[in-house]
């Protein structure tokens, strides 16, 4: 039977099919049936102007520039990416790669940056970089090579534009003049001013390197991946297949080597800087002082468990340790260091059991505590230094709810919230006006965006996306069915969160099968009061209860929640996992022996943990690009939970799957895997494959040619992805039974 086929039965098993369904046709077709969704948005330095990055509403994967007059103005687009982009330019591998560490979905304008000035701004596109001049509203094109031009800046003062090309830094002078050269001996394996794939991937670094304040400078990068092992990887194709052979720094295996040198663009003089007697180190985080008088590096040991804060020299190269954090477990990296204008830094630290903000000397020495209390500060938004206002994003009151805070960093204050509960915000508070660039979204409302003012009114939006007549997703609103959410206890007393939803005909009288969607791992939480994703609503009409469980070790919580995995990955996530399980059979409308689970990528993992559990609770589960072995996986992510497979060999062979085989259920999994994945690397589902067949256990499994991890997803192979964990959990779990 065919995918769609098979789908449209499951859709109209649970009554006759309305208008008011939603579809998977129109979940996955354009325009976007979430709305219009602004990324990217930024005030102009002279506050005149805000621009942002939207999807075209003919091609939601295609996205351009926009820009508004402020107060009032109306949007226009500014950049058309489609008049750019040559059909006939093909990515580099680098900056595909890079693409996919950045989980970048679209072409066309994906970032932008404005000059210091106003006076212009720097469009990369596809490749090339093109200029925006404000003066006349022209668009020039600044480079035209066969070879891609990779993380573009404009220098503070807008005296140069940079990018790294062939693996070398080169610097465009603005006011006229020839491109140059500031390194010419890069190579794949020995590169200047990158961020190599550990930093990009796993430490949220993704460039090499960084201007000093006044144009003169930049500290770049050397990075050598000459000792990191190759692991070839079949790269496979509709067409074809090639073997990439990727530097892939597996668990207890050599990292690339990171040396950071400053350099005066003038002169081309170098001093290398002393970054400590070991290599073996992480390269976390480069700032230059705000007058341009030192380098701040923030140097991690290779175990994870030691952050040091150094202050270096930019003439000598010369350093000194001024703060370090230390954990028995691990430190995990942040981007809130902020050095200010009188010399003084904000940081913050997870040393009191959460993270909060401290104030720090410009020696090192701690003033004081900014914040504190028994919830984790998630980022620092801005900094007022006028008024000595730290702006920060936190989930205060409930781990559900993310909103946005001031509060004074010179004397002690409580927190004041400048956005309203409810829902989860994001976004910037503006460094010359001191304005939220914000995104506000909840159960039933979109991502919405505009400008707030210091009190957390609306100066006006920039994307409104209201729902309402017109909207896409309009046309379904009547069917939409909000979360219900709920605690239950683990083993040792931590709270757990958990989130509900039900289908629209939903009788409490009645028995429905679950699908537990699961993530479970430390890099991300499922449970919140956000927008559905409208596929989710495709399993809402199929007559599933959809059901997720945010186990020990997710994020945005206090430390000891956090690392209650620590050297035993997948054990206590799967106890909890299983717990929750235990709890929907409870429940007199959930079918107990039919519940579900799916996942992707560390979702994909604790979809096996859970389908080779004894006595598993689980009849079925989808599993996509499952880590199956976690001395598969690369160093920086999983050493700092587990260590190497040296020093907690027991807890590598717990976390394999291939150990736990012998009780999967026969015809229980299916797998899905892209087949250029280069982050989840393909050999952890062959192995798997392998070992499944020599047990002669029955699975099913959807593999997807040319595919990688994130990147290069599009409506066309989610639509399918969709459709076949639907078709899949239909014959599987028989929601035939339900209303």
């Amino acid at each position: 039977m065919k995918l769609v086929a098979a789908l449209t039965m499951v859709l109209t098993m649970t009554g006759t099919a309305n208008a008011d369904r939603l579809t998977v046709e129109r979940v996955f077709a354009d325009p976007a049936i979430s709305g219009p969704v602004a990324r990217g948005v930024k005030l102009s330095p002279d506050g005149k102007s805000v621009t942002w990055i939207q999807p075209r509403p003919d091609n939601q994967h295609v996205t351009d520039l926009w820009v508004a007059d402020l107060p009032d103005g109306k949007p226009h687009k500014l950049i058309d990416a489609a008049s750019l982009m040559s059909n006939d330019r093909a990515l580099s591998e680098e900056e595909k790669s890079r693409r996919e560490r950045q989980g970048v979905q679209s072409s066309g304008v994906i970032d932008y940056q404005w000059d210091e000035e106003g006076r212009f701004i720097l469009v990369p596109v596809e490749g090339d970089l093109w200029l925006y001049q404000r003066s006349d509203a022209k668009v020039s094109q600044l480079t035209n090579s066969k070879a891609d031009e990779i993380d573009a800046k404009v220098s503070p003062k807008g005296g140069f534009v940079s990018f790294v090309r062939n693996d070398n830094l080169v610097v465009l002078p603005l006011k006229g003049g020839a491109e140059k050269a500031l390194t010419a001996d890069g190579t794949e394996l020995k590169s200047w001013a990158t961020a190599e794939f550990i930093a990009q991937e796993e430490m949220d670094r993704l460039t090499g390197y960084w201007w000093s304040p006044d144009d003169t400078r930049i500290a770049l990068t050397h990075v050598d991946q000459s000792g990191v092992d190759v692991v070839p990887r079949p790269d496979i194709n509709a067409t074809g297949a090639v073997v990439v052979n990727q530097r892939y720094p597996r668990v207890g295996r050599p990292n690339a080597v990171v040396d950071l040198y400053v350099e005066d663009v003038a002169t081309g003089r170098r001093v290398k800087v002393d970054l400590g007697p070991t290599t073996d180190i992480y390269l976390a985080r480069v700032a230059w002082a705000r007058d341009g008088s030192a380098l701040y590096v923030q140097r991690e040991s290779r175990d994870q468990k030691r952050l040091d804060l150094l202050r270096v020299d930019p003439a000598t190269g010369r350093s000194k340790v001024i703060i370090s954090q230390t954990s028995p477990h691990w430190i995990e990296l942040s981007s809130d260091f902020r050095p200010l204008k009188d010399g003084t830094l904000l940081w913050s630290s997870e040393e009191s059991g959460y993270r909060h903000i401290y104030l720090y000397g410009g020696d090192g020495k701690p003033i004081r505590q900014v914040t504190s209390g028994h919830w984790p500060v998630d980022a620092i938004v801005g900094v007022d230094e006028a008024s000595e206002t730290v702006y920060f994003g936190a989930s205060m009151d409930t781990p559900l709810e993310r909103r946005i805070y001031s509060v004074s960093y010179r004397s002690p204050a409580t927190p004041v919230a400048i956005t309203s509960a409810g829902g989860w915000w994001s976004g910037e508070v503006s460094g010359t006006s001191h304005v939220l660039l914000g995104t506000y979204q909840d159960p039933s409302t979109p991502p919405r965006t505009g400008i707030f003012r210091p009190d957390g009114t609306v100066a006006r939006w920039i994307e409104e996306n209201r729902l309402q007549p017109g909207h896409p997703y309009y046309p379904y609103v009547t069917r939409l069915r909000l979360p219900t959410y709920g605690t239950m206890k683990a083993s040792d007393g931590k709270v757990m969160h958990w989130m509900m939803r039900t289908p629209p005909d939903f009788d409490l009288k009645k028995k429905y099968p679950v699908i537990v969607q699961v993530y479970g791992g430390p890099a991300s939480a499922l449970v919140a009061k956000k927008w559905m994703s409208p596929a989710d609503q495709l399993y809402l009409e199929a007559g599933y209860i959809l059901f997720s469980l945010d186990n020990r070790g997710t994020p945005n919580r206090s430390v000891a929640f956090k690392t209650s995995i620590d050297r035993r990955m997948g054990q206590l996530e799967a106890e909890d996992q299983l717990a929750g399980a235990a709890y929907l059979k409870t429940l007199p409308y959930v079918d107990g022996a039919r519940i579900g689970i799916t996942g992707w990528s560390n979702g994909g993992f604790m979809t096996l943990l859970a389908l080779t559990t004894p006595d598993s609770p689980f009849a079925a589960g989808v599993a996509g690009a499952p880590p199956t072995d976690f001395r598969l996986y690369d160093t920086h992510y999983t050493e700092r939970f587990m260590g190497t497979d040296e020093t907690n060999h027991a807890g590598y062979e717990a976390a394999d799957i291939d150990n736990r085989l012998d009780n999967l259920r026969l015809g229980s999994l299916m797998l899905i895997h892209g087949m250029a994945d280069d982050n989840v690397t393909f050999d952890n589902s062959t192995r798997l494959v392998a070992a499944l067949q020599a047990r002669d256990v029955g699975f099913e499994m959807m593999l997807y040619p040319g595919l990688r991890h994130r990147a290069g997803w599009g409506p066309a192979q989610l639509r399918h992805r969709t459709e076949a964990a639907l078709d899949f959990f239909q014959r599987k779990l028989k929601p035939a039974a339900a209303p």
